[in-house]
């Protein structure tokens, strides 16, 4: 059996990172970790291929070679997805779709032939049966959530490896928290299993030995989730850092209760970790409540945020309005928090009723909810009826994007943010890091139409905070992909706004 495993394109928002990969000579910022275990879990004669489409082009001959094509992706990959799903059945390839998206129910993978709905560790070998022996199920859910102590080693050789800006490693799945919005808890549930120590380590070394030096993105969704295990991992992964003679800076996703516990944020510092991003939603107290992010409220948000800079770790947070109580004066606030707290990286997006979360139920049942969410929260679209004026919503938003990510006040707040940070673990310089460097000089520093604002901030980073210049440096090509993101959007946000004056042109779910 020959299977194809195609990952489809991101578009262009936060997490996708395109407009700065360039500087470092990558396509892509991290490999689809999820396919390459998959792949690690089908029968050992079974030929592999993977097509990442944020690397490289999905060609007729690699679809022609497949016997049968593996899919998988999130919401937001949803119409490249559907269009390589529609290319594999026009040559005749049996197609068969996994990933978050499935749990979505997202109408881009109805022409699908076969839906694995769930984590794969309990499916893949019926699937595999099923598959080989002519007669595979048009729908496989999984039973229960599966152990992680028994996943595999990702087969990371599939992936052109240099083509990516950094590595990934999955500890965990699940979160303990109930905020209203998410999907996580809906998908992965809220008692978060995590990985042995041992195969963490595991991988860290098999990444190594691959050649592989520079960052490292431990994709858990909160890697806290389960605070007891953590505390088990971090010694061992201290111990294997300084063993390595740190070959990795290490990136992740948590809780903001993180600020809580200063010995944890010791130890993650002194395993290398350099960025944490933080949920930190919004300053308003009404909002958090209502979105049962009650984990937000335990201590003063600006404190926490500084907490953890102190350790050396950089917080990257993201925001969000169109909550039901959010105020007239919110979209001021969240401006005012972010250059406060001195967060450069600050993702802010309009609130999206996700499938199957307790805010899509709940809005389904006051009949607010207007069609499926795409998954893309820097879009100017709102797929529910919100309390604020819509208008009054999309504009505040727009106000937003345009004061953070205008480059004068984004490198004042990466330059209050350097002045803040504590000492921070030295990562390590690959080859990749010094083009960046030149290319940002050149580029930004000689051509683009924020050079004044680049120039000050790269002289008061060299006379002021000398010993993070590589972050300064990076954090400066990071703002380029911001500017240009940020304009894109605003430029289309005009129709959006003025859209948002007229009656609301689609019935409410509820009503269809």
């Amino acid at each position: 059996m020959k299977v194809l495993m195609v990952y489809p394109e991101f578009p262009d928002t936060f997490w996708s990172f395109k407009h700065c990969l360039p500087f470092h000579g990558k396509r892509s910022a991290y490999p689809p970790l999820g396919l390459l275990t998959v792949a690690a879990m089908l029968p050992k004669n079974w030929k592999r291929r993977l097509v990442d489409m944020n690397v490289s082009r999905l060609k007729d001959s690699d679809l022609d070679w497949a016997d049968v094509v593996f899919f998988s992706g999130m919401m937001v990959q949803g119409p490249s997805m559907k269009e390589a799903i529609r290319r594999a059945k026009e040559r005749g390839r049996k197609t068969v779709v996994g990933g978050p998206i499935t749990s979505a129910h997202d109408p881009a993978i109805a022409e699908a032939d076969h839906i694995v709905e769930g984590e794969a560790e309990e499916i893949i070998p019926a699937l595999a049966r099923d598959l080989e022996s002519g007669e595979p199920k048009p729908f496989y859910k999984a039973a229960q959530l599966p152990d992680l102590t028994a996943v595999p080693v990702p087969e990371l050789p599939l992936a052109d490896l240099k083509a990516y800006s950094a590595m990934a490693v999955q500890y965990s799945r699940g979160c303990p928290f109930t905020c209203e919005f998410c999907d996580i808890i809906e998908i992965y549930g809220r008692r978060p299993r995590t990985k042995t120590p041992e195969q963490i380590l595991t991988e860290m070394e098999y990444i190594r030995t691959l050649g592989w030096r520079g960052p490292v993105f431990l994709v858990d969704d909160n890697f806290i989730g389960n605070k007891k295990n953590v505390r088990q991992l971090l010694p061992h992964l201290v111990r294997w850092m300084r063993d390595a003679k740190f070959p990795f800076s290490l990136y992740t996703e948590a809780s903001l209760n993180l600020a809580e516990d200063e010995e944890l944020l010791q130890q993650m510092h002194e395993a290398h970790f350099t960025k944490v991003f933080l949920g930190i939603e919004t300053p308003v107290e009404e909002s958090l409540k209502e979105t049962t992010k009650f984990q937000n409220l335990r201590r003063d948000l600006l404190e926490s945020v500084r907490l953890i800079q102190s350790y050396g770790i950089e917080v990257m947070a993201g925001f969000i309005v169109g909550f039901d109580n959010d105020p007239p004066d919110v979209f001021e606030r969240q401006i005012r928090f972010i250059r406060e707290a001195a967060i450069p990286l600050s993702m802010v997006g309009l609130l999206t009723a996700l499938p199957n979360t307790q805010l899509w139920r709940r809005l389904t049942a006051e009949g607010r909810l207007l069609k499926q969410s795409l998954g893309n929260n820097t879009l100017f679209d709102l797929n529910f009826i919100p309390r604020m004026n819509p208008q009054e919503l999309l504009d505040g938003y727009r106000r937003i994007l345009e004061t953070i990510y205008s480059p004068g006040e984004y490198f004042e707040r990466a330059s209050a943010f350097l002045s803040k940070l504590g000492a921070s673990a030295r990562t390590p310089i690959v080859w990749a890091d010094v083009m960046a460097v030149a290319r940002s000089l050149y580029r930004q520093g000689l051509f683009s139409s924020y050079r004044k604002e680049y120039w000050k901030f790269i002289a008061e980073a060299v006379h002021r905070h000398r010993e993070h210049f590589d972050k300064a440096m990076t954090l400066a090509i990071m703002g380029h992909h911001f500017f240009e993101l940020t304009g894109r959007a605003i430029a289309r946000a005009q129709s959006a706004i003025e859209d948002a004056y007229e009656p609301w042109g689609e019935a409410p779910c509820s009503e269809r």
